[in-house]
């Protein structure tokens, strides 16, 4: 994906979602032909000059600094997960990586950790929402990766080209939108990976929904929220989930879903958990 074109879009989208009200800029009587901050008012917040940001903006200017980015952060009012994604658009925060990407693996010891969560849904998601490993219960409340071919173990895949995830996720459309906004983030931590990129193409022909999700330029670092499935045996089930990067490989995420004790969900879980459970050896005699 061309850098300049993804900045260029992006602080684009940020500076039409900003009202001027809401960055304290005063009227100044001046007829606005276009939604939000005009480029002078954001030079102005970010106290840079209207050529500096206009450049920015066109994806012109050569390694802005660490300083110029967090006060074009502050001025756009960005979030946490877009201030990560402007540095990575901008070479700041994730050295570049040429070529094609490693396949990834799960190491032995952070497998172990998988198989030990029996009593919850967990599985772990790498570049792209590739799923690259999931136990019993996760595959019961959404499909059986194991089961697909390769090319369609991937999470965002599932939610937005699956028929079976639009029945299945509660709030379809919000949880759908999400993981457009997570392969955004994706896309600007590796701006080369020629699997996203074939990813994004096919979604962008078999979801009527993506083009317009994708173009938004929302981005989100997925770390804790809730969400629900509903299953054809247990019923809908509400979890709050929880996303655990590691240190030495932040393109792997284990993500964990609880359940509130004592709740209808947690005994909507108890019973896929017990119609899920494989059968116990035959000890004949």
């Amino acid at each position: 994906m061309d850098q300049r074109t993804e900045i260029s879009d992006f602080l684009r989208s940020r500076r039409a979602r900003v009202h001027p009200q809401d960055a304290g800029v005063p009227d100044d009587g001046r007829v606005r032909r276009v939604p939000g901050l005009r480029r002078d008012e954001v030079a102005r917040l970010a106290n840079m000059s209207v050529e500096y940001y206009t450049r920015l903006e066109q994806g012109r200017a050569q390694n802005p600094s660490p300083e110029v980015l967090d006060a074009l952060a502050e001025a756009l009012r960005l979030d946490h997960s877009e201030r990560e994604h402007l540095k990575d658009l901008a070479g700041r925060r994730v050295p570049r990586r040429r070529g094609p990407l490693a396949a990834q693996r799960v190491r032995p010891g952070l497998l172990l950790t998988l198989q030990s969560l029996e009593s919850v849904p967990a599985f772990i998601i790498g570049r792209r929402t590739d799923v690259l490993a999931v136990n019993r219960l996760a595959k019961a409340v959404m499909t059986d990766f194991d089961a697909l071919p390769a090319k369609r173990r991937n999470l965002a895949r599932w939610y937005l080209l699956d028929p079976e995830a639009r029945e299945r996720v509660v709030d379809w459309e919000t949880v759908a939108r999400d993981s457009v906004a997570v392969l955004r983030f994706d896309a600007g931590r590796h701006p080369d990976d020629r699997q996203l990129a074939d990813l994004v193409g096919e979604l962008t022909l078999g979801c009527p929904e993506f083009s317009g999700w994708w173009n938004d330029h929302q981005v989100l670092r997925r770390t804790h929220g809730r969400k629900a499935y509903r299953h054809p045996v247990a019923g809908e089930i509400e979890f709050a989930y929880e996303s655990l990067e590691f240190p030495d490989d932040p393109d792997q995420t284990l993500c964990v879903y609880n359940v509130e004790p004592d709740s209808p969900s947690a005994q909507a879980l108890r019973l896929l958990d017990s119609w899920t459970a494989p059968a116990a050896p035959h000890t004949g005699r």
